[in-house]
């Protein structure tokens, strides 16, 4: 099961995975992305959601990515929790606007 959701900021993050929650995801299940690394990265570890790695990804993917591009970074990522790749374009779209997206994923 896979919720994608795009929100404008942190603010409404936090309120859109605490909804997540009630409907029986967990942290670990949860994923933000954001186009801009730092900020990504911030928002990840101040909502104390995952992040995707080689888990989710596989070696290969996570290798390649050292040399991607970042939106195309963001599209196998994004691909690797549940989105399709023509689901990945769309939100790599909204990711260039500057808002984030989650994405909650149940294998």
């Amino acid at each position: 099961m896979t919720v994608k959701l795009t929100v404008e900021n942190a603010v409404q993050a936090k309120t859109e995975i605490e909804k997540l929650e009630a409907q029986g995801f967990t942290h670990d299940e949860i994923y933000i992305f954001a186009h801009d690394k730092d900020r990504s990265k911030h928002i990840t570890n101040a909502l104390d959601t995952e992040s995707v790695g080689m888990k989710e990804q596989g070696l290969l993917d996570s290798m390649k990515n050292l040399t991607s591009s970042r939106g195309d970074e963001l599209r196998t990522k994004m691909a690797s929790v549940g989105l399709t790749v023509q689901e990945a374009e769309q939100y790599e779209k909204e990711l260039d606007l500057g808002k984030l997206v989650l994405v909650a994923y149940k294998k």
